[in-house]
């Protein structure tokens, strides 16, 4: 109760309040913009792994095509890059490209 009472004496709280919440806004835009472009960075350079052949790579770019995560989803790429990783040994992969094959004929993704 003593610092609710203290904080209603303060003059002009709804100044304050307001500059708080316009540099929150300021903050959270900008770290939202830096999250964008990073997770951008992260696809480019999954990109350039998985055509150098990296299995990881190619099951994470797979996964994002799949679901669309900062690419536009597509499923003929998210079935490329799951084969190109199944056939370097991923098990999961080989899951998911199954999955797929079985859903191609019922023509979901």
């Amino acid at each position: 109760m003593q610092y609710i009472d203290k904080i209603m004496q303060i003059k002009n709280i709804e100044l304050y309040m307001i500059v708080f919440l316009f540099f929150f806004t300021l903050w959270f835009i900008r770290n939202t913009i830096k999250y964008y472009y990073g997770e951008k960075r992260k696809v480019k350079n999954l990109h350039r792994f998985a055509k150098e052949g990296e299995k990881e790579a190619q099951h994470d770019l797979a996964k994002r095509y799949h679901k669309g995560n900062f690419v536009k989803k597509n499923c003929e790429r998210a079935a490329f890059w799951y084969q190109n990783a199944a056939l370097k040994g991923d098990e999961e992969a080989k899951g998911h490209l199954e999955n797929f094959l079985q859903n191609h004929q019922k023509k979901k993704c």
